[in-house]
């Protein structure tokens, strides 16, 4: 076989190394590091002149997703939890070498007033919102399932998955314009829930009827509402909440985890006018995994 080119996404073989970190984790302790695009990413212009809000855009999915819409011409308003300073930095300097304006702002989607000060910073900042991805999420993984789940983790799983979508998504629609766009990150554990990820799978659940029920809502103010649904991701959170990370990814189909950059291009379709008549769809990135 060919060699593979320098922009090739690098992709971690089933076997990479057992490794543990303390939550929400840190890209640079990973080992393979993760590939967000940086060296493979080259856009063409789909989302030119966008302002968009994303939620959880300091590693994983949404730093890969924070880069390819600025490559794709996108102005890129993204939150982070304060412990997430470096990481935020760092996905801020990609935006800014794209060309195009970052804005990084502290915010624990959980709590309803720090949603508000984040959709109208975001009215400050751009004076409208052409797209908005709600990616922010938390796991923890519990081998003894149900029995190991305390109320906290299970507030702490609804309030950020479920909770902040819904009030994002609420507070953001009166400042999107006709062709405007959400796009919720949901998973595979959607349809095929892990017993250890009872609580997260819920949750994820819930987007896919969520999505499914916004969209109808909307469209008839040109708005659209879609969803990308992941598989395995070699993300800061697979080593700081879950225990095995040695087979991570061995499930699917290929075999393998995929690296963020693999997923970020299945969000700029979405925003895209190219997604112009797809709405309540769900767009499934899981490996192989088949799915409803």
């Amino acid at each position: 076989m060919p060699e593979p080119s320098q922009y090739e996404p690098r992709r971690p073989e089933p076997d990479f190394p057992q490794q543990s970190q303390e939550h929400p984790g840190s890209t640079g302790e990973m080992d393979p590091p993760p590939d967000h695009g940086e060296h493979s990413y080259r856009g063409s212009g789909l989302l030119d002149g966008f302002k968009t809000v994303l939620t959880g855009g300091d590693s994983g999915i949404g730093r890969a997703v924070a880069l390819a819409f600025a490559r794709e011409g996108a102005d890129v308003l993204f939150t982070y939890l304060p412990e997430e300073g470096e990481e935020a930095a760092r996905t801020a300097q990609l935006v800014e070498a794209a060309g195009r304006t970052a804005v990084a702002v502290p915010c624990d989607i959980r709590e309803e007033e720090q949603c508000v000060r984040l959709i109208d910073r975001a009215r400050a900042e751009f004076g409208r919102v052409d797209v908005l991805v709600n990616n922010a999420a938390y796991q923890m993984a519990q081998p003894d399932g149900i029995a190991g789940i305390s109320t906290e983790q299970f507030d702490r799983v609804v309030r950020t998955n479920l909770y902040g979508m819904f009030w994002l998504s609420k507070l953001a629609l009166p400042h999107m314009p006709e062709g405007g766009s959400i796009i919720n990150t949901t998973s595979v554990q959607a349809y095929q829930p892990s017993p250890h990820l009872l609580d997260y799978a819920m949750t994820k659940g819930g987007i896919v009827s969520f999505t499914h029920g916004l969209a109808q809502t909307v469209a008839g103010d040109g708005i659209r509402v879609n969803a990308v649904a992941p598989g395995p991701v070699w993300t800061p959170l697979i080593p700081s909440t879950m225990p095995d990370t040695a087979s991570f990814g061995k499930q699917s189909p290929l075999g393998r985890p995929a690296q963020p950059a693999e997923l970020a291009p299945a969000y700029v379709f979405l925003a895209s006018p190219q997604a112009r008549y797809i709405t309540g769809e769900i767009l499934n990135a899981t490996g192989g995994t088949p799915l409803p």
